[in-house]
């Protein structure tokens, strides 16, 4: 089996801090890791390798720090890394991110795309879904479960209070859940290899016959992010005390003063 992942290097926080001239994350300061439901997807894919055999590709998309990720994902146990790296993939939003993924796996042969349900700097969970659709095959998201059937794959997917069982036949894309599994440790041996081994770095130039300049980058992200800002603490509020009668009383008064009812 063919496996590919696609992950992303994330900052080691969820309390992301924003510049409010860019519009952007403030990645100073702040350390790098593989996105959490990403890593999940490695070790989802190492296990189907030890279970059925085949090979484990990792790509990103990224700043060429992002190496950084790859070589971990390599000292798991993956086989070979690709880096997706140009300034003109700069500013992309979730369509231009997908779009340019897509174009790079189009070159890639394939029978299982795995990547995590969302990062959790953006929290979109849309960059996985589209990279199905502009491939043009089965997804299947939220995954938290993953067992082979000859060519198709029986998935457990998450939803809400229930899971569903799902057959999709292969060439697929899952998303994963970080609750699908522990990733396990790079080992010493696992970290020696992935130094000596030579990552890919395709740019525009390697994917200019697979990828519509249109839709990647800053120019072609539909995207535009006019105001950026962190969640505010809340102050202390006011108090007030009073029987029941007196309490609902000021409830519908102060309802009615933000004009919700």
């Amino acid at each position: 089996m063919k496996i590919v992942v696609c992950v992303k290097q994330v900052p080691d926080t969820t309390e992301v801090r924003l510049d409010p001239v860019t519009n952007t994350l403030i990645r100073d300061g702040v350390p790098s890791i593989i996105n959490p439901d990403d890593k999940a997807g490695i070790e989802a894919a190492l296990k189907l390798k030890e279970k059925v055999g085949g090979t484990v590709t990792i790509v990103s998309m990224g700043p060429p720090q992002a190496d950084v990720a790859l070589r971990e994902a390599l000292a798991m146990g993956a086989d070979d890394a690709i880096l997706i790296s140009d300034r003109a993939f700069g500013g992309a939003d979730t369509w231009a991110t997908s779009s340019t993924i897509a174009a790079a796996l189009k070159k890639l042969d394939y029978d299982l795309i795995i990547t995590g349900r969302q990062a959790i700097d953006g929290d979109t969970a849309q960059v996985g879904p589209q990279i199905a659709e502009h491939l043009g095959i089965p997804q299947v998201s939220y995954v938290e479960d993953i067992q082979v059937d000859g060519e198709a794959l029986i998935v457990k997917r998450k939803f809400e209070d229930r899971s569903h069982m799902l057959k999709v036949k292969m060439p697929a894309l899952l998303t994963a859940l970080s609750e699908l599994n522990t990733p396990r440790y790079m080992t010493i041996k696992g970290v020696y290899k992935a130094y000596s081994k030579e990552i890919k770095v395709w740019g525009l130039e390697e994917l200019k016959d697979t990828v519509d300049v249109a839709n990647i980058g800053l120019k072609g992200s539909p995207t535009k992010v006019r105001k950026s800002f962190t969640k505010q603490a809340k102050g202390a509020g006011e108090k007030f005390k009073g029987s029941d009668d007196e309490a609902v009383a000021l409830i519908v008064k102060k309802l009615a003063e933000k004009h919700l009812i």
